[in-house]
């Protein structure tokens, strides 16, 4: 079957030669087109083509580079040692999500599972410091509260890890290299500047649902790691049936119908690529159920069929009314077993006053829901 070209890009012409070299350099053939012959440097509209079965690759390669900005973010690079990071506050629940990652990173082949705790210590400073004796004795109970609250997070996860031995021993669950770390600050502090050091490949946290989304701690915090993190992000509520990735039988992934969705696919596909028996169904982000949405999910099935020929696809167009309940819904008539959706980093203001789909989502339903930055 043909391979027809497709734009990638339109810039100027010395941007479209910058991309050109950069992704040839990644094995990517690309033509440029709309030259202007007579003075080609100063040409703008300067189209850079590419084949159709390369643009998956290639959105990737523009949104890992960054090449047009000035950012000095650091984006992990997709051949990055595949690292499992499982933050855990040793709750019954939290061995679920433990579980959960485990079996995944024994299917995935992971290099490691990373354990990670954040305890905060609760010392209050003296309000009258006007002796030097006090200031010595608070000092030292300072120090000796410090001192307290990890010995027992350091106790906390001996017994954490002891248990997940006996789990491994037993053949309950499978046998990976696995380590742990303590640190003391603000969870969502802590676990994002941590991740940001590690460089997992996948964090998995846990969350207990709608049903107890008043009272979550962990939720809360789960919420400001979509947010902040550029790291794809696992959420599991205590709902869910299965502690085993491979038990799950039908994905949906959200389209919002714009380029990052086929970089954000492409990224879930390497996720599931040892998950052959699932199926994946397509639906739109919006509620406007209208011919366009209809046409425009149906291109997308046919692109990502065409694209991925190992994958089953399905594609449903969700009804109109809230968006929220409109995606439980569809959730519980097809019978999802995980929902996966692109998000992108914004400003503190949009954050607190325009809150993300997949933030808003994770407090809304009790179904996995795995969050891909883009």
């Amino acid at each position: 079957m043909e391979d027809p070209l497709v734009t990638l890009a339109i810039h100027t012409f010395e941007k479209a030669q910058i991309l050109k070299t950069i992704l040839e350099s990644e094995g990517i053939e690309a033509c440029i087109h709309n030259i202007n012959q007579i003075q080609p440097v100063i040409s703008a509209g300067v189209r850079v083509r590419i084949r159709e079965s390369d643009l998956p690759h290639a959105l990737r390669i523009i949104e890992d580079t960054k090449w047009l900005n000035n950012s000095t973010e650091n984006k992990f690079p997709e051949s990055a040692a595949k690292q499992i990071l499982i933050p855990t506050n040793f709750s019954e629940y939290s061995l679920k999500v433990c579980e959960i990652g485990i079996h995944y990173a024994h299917r995935t082949g992971a290099e490691e599972v990373m354990f990670l705790h954040v305890y905060f210590n609760a010392y209050i400073p003296p309000s009258f410091p006007f002796v030097s004796e006090i200031l010595i004795d608070k000092e030292e109970e300072k120090n000796a509260s410090l001192r307290s609250a990890h010995l027992q997070a350091v106790e906390q996860m001996e017994k954490w890890c002891a248990s997940i031995e006996r789990k491994m021993t037993s053949g309950e669950l499978p046998r990976v290299k696995y380590d742990y770390t303590l640190l003391e600050g603000l969870p969502e502090t802590e676990i994002r500047l941590y991740a940001r050091e590690y460089g997992p490949s996948l964090i998995v946290m846990g969350t207990r649902g709608s049903k107890h989304k008043d009272l979550d701690i962990v939720g809360s915090v789960t919420g400001e790691i979509i947010e902040l993190t550029d790291i794809p992000l696992l959420t599991v509520p205590a709902q869910v049936p299965f502690t085993n990735l491979y038990d799950m039988k039908r994905l949906a992934f959200a389209l919002s119908f714009n380029q990052r969705d086929l970089v954000a696919f492409d990224k879930f596909a390497s996720y599931f690529k040892t998950y052959p028996h699932v199926e994946i169904q397509l639906f739109n982000i919006s509620t406007s159920k209208n011919e366009w949405n209809e046409i425009r999910l149906g291109g997308f099935h046919a692109y990502l069929k065409k694209q991925y020929p190992g994958l089953t696809f399905h594609y449903t167009v969700l009804d109109d009314g809230d968006l929220l309940d409109t995606i439980e819904r569809f959730v519980e008539n097809h019978q999802i077993d995980m929902i996966a959706c692109s998000t992108y980093r914004r400003s503190m203001i949009m954050r607190i006053f325009y809150p993300s789909i997949a933030r808003r989502m994770l407090f809304h339903s009790n179904t996995p829901l795995l969050v891909i930055p883009i």
